[in-house]
């Protein structure tokens, strides 16, 4: 039985919430890496700049670190998950103040040969 190999590739705390970033992942899961890529460059997302860097990534690693063909990649597997919270404050009236949550997010694109 032939080793199924995965390239991944990942970028940790991202300046973007993870909810807006799942939203633009799950318009690529299962799809060809080909078109995955331009199916991100024509979504009016800020998520798909830093989803199309790593997806680039991905297929770089697939393409040097394992021998993989570039046109039979696909992404197997994609997921963002919470990062750090940067927690500044707002002043309000009165003396008082705000807590803003500035979220951030680990993003994680996986790619896989098509046998």
């Amino acid at each position: 039985m032939a080793e199924v190999t995965i390239a991944k590739a990942y970028r940790n705390d991202v300046r973007i919430s993870t909810r807006k970033v799942q939203i633009v992942l799950d318009l690529i899961r299962g799809k060809e890496a080909n078109v995955a890529v331009g199916i991100l460059k024509n979504t009016r997302k800020s998520a798909s700049e830093y989803a199309i860097k790593i997806l680039k990534e991905a297929m770089a690693n697939a393409e040097n670190n394992f021998g993989m063909d570039k046109e039979k990649l696909y992404v197997c597997e994609c997921f963002a998950t919470p990062g750090t919270t940067m927690k500044r404050v707002m002043p309000r009236a009165q003396g008082r103040a705000f807590r803003i949550l500035k979220r951030t997010s680990h993003i994680t694109i996986c790619v896989k040969e098509k046998e």
